[in-house]
């Protein structure tokens, strides 16, 4: 199966691996991590905020088992005033509904993309490839550069 996620990795050259898991599986990148072997931290939630203010719109990456702070959110963002986007929102700009959204391939010149920086140092990382039930599994290297995104702390740091 190829898909636009697929498409866009291959032209620019960027490696990676495909793996399939059944999209029969519960929603969630927990049990993604659960259904093909990875531990959660390797599977990545990309989540959608909005700048009240602005709309702008924002990419967030963050592992499984990983929860935002909202304070190092906003000062990622540039903006107090953030909420996640509604799901009507998050299909209209990307393509996808949540549950599936590839962190590239559908982004607008100049779109806002942040990393958590402790993803930076696992060896693999899984992200949805725009259709439930196929992932790709990507360094996070060329995940950065695929997404050109910007790697900033936004979790709260392990004891």
């Amino acid at each position: 199966m190829e898909l636009p996620a697929h498409k866009f990795l291959d032209e620019r050259s960027i490696p990676y691996r495909r793996m399939s898991f059944p999209d029969t599986t519960e929603k969630g990148a927990a049990n993604v991590a659960a259904a093909l072997g990875f531990r959660e931290r390797q599977m990545i939630k990309t989540l959608i905020f909005e700048i009240v203010d602005t709309g702008e719109k924002l990419l967030i990456m963050v592992g499984a088992d990983q929860n935002i702070k909202s304070g190092l959110l906003k000062k990622a963002a540039g903006s107090r005033n953030i909420r996640m986007a509604e799901p009507d929102a998050v299909y209209a700009l990307t393509g996808y509904r949540i549950g599936s959204i590839p962190p590239f391939c559908w982004q607008p010149e100049g779109f806002r993309t942040f990393l958590e920086a402790s993803l930076s140092g696992e060896s693999e990382l899984g992200v949805g490839a725009g259709q439930w039930g196929e992932e790709i599994i990507i360094t996070p290297e060329n995940l950065i550069k695929a997404s050109n995104a910007i790697v900033v702390a936004l979790v709260e740091q392990e004891a």
